[in-house]
């Protein structure tokens, strides 16, 4: 099984590892490959978005396609997660291998749910905001909150989206942020029911 994984650019290249090791021990010998293909500046639109899902799928042999966009673009292109994910699905015309996802707002809200890890890493106390990760909304996206602890924190360096988003998740379980973030999990089961659905997470 092989799956392309359309992603925004660096932040979702930082993720990349992690969920390899998750799928890895939940999936064992049908662990797929994983491709993920970065779009540096958010996922194509419309036609765009068709051929590049079409290309994947015809020309270069994978089996499905996954994109995972945030919903705080920072161009309101999208009203919310469901209408993220309907007007991706519309633009490649239902393609049946093409299965569209999102982060809410971005995907920083994945990493909310490791807060005592980013008060150490930046080395500030600063309280979580509050409310689930997931609920986070546009005029505070969960990406400003990990840059504002990092800011007034004393390590004297700003949040850099690759350098600590792997050491956020480095030594947490992802279990943890599935259980907190919908979106997430409906991300992750997507995968592992394309490979085995018993195992998908409930």
């Amino acid at each position: 099984m092989r799956i392309a994984i359309l992603v925004e650019g660096a932040t979702e290249m930082a993720f990349r590892k992690k969920l390899h090791e998750f799928l890895q021990s939940r999936l064992e010998q049908k662990m797929p490959r994983l491709d993920f293909k970065p779009q540096h500046g958010g996922i194509p639109k419309e036609k765009k978005l068709k051929l590049i899902v079409e290309n994947f799928l015809d020309n270069d042999g994978y089996d499905s396609v996954i994109a995972l966009t945030d919903v705080y673009t920072g161009k309101q292109d999208f009203k919310d997660a469901n209408d993220g994910k309907d007007k991706m699905r519309r633009w490649v015309d239902k393609n049946p291998k093409f299965y569209p996802h999102t982060a809410l707002h971005d995907f920083e809200a994945w990493l909310l749910p490791y807060w005592k890890t980013i008060q150490k890493l930046a080395k500030h106390n600063r309280s979580a905001p509050s409310g689930l990760p997931e609920t986070v909304n546009h005029q505070k996206p969960p990406s400003y909150w990990i840059k504002e602890i990092f800011k007034i924190g004393t390590r004297g360096k700003d949040y850099n989206k690759v350098i600590d988003g792997m050491a956020i998740l480095k030594n947490n379980d992802l279990m943890i942020a599935i259980k907190a973030c919908p979106e997430l999990k409906s991300f992750v089961n997507q995968i592992i029911y394309l490979c085995d659905e018993e195992k998908i997470i409930f």
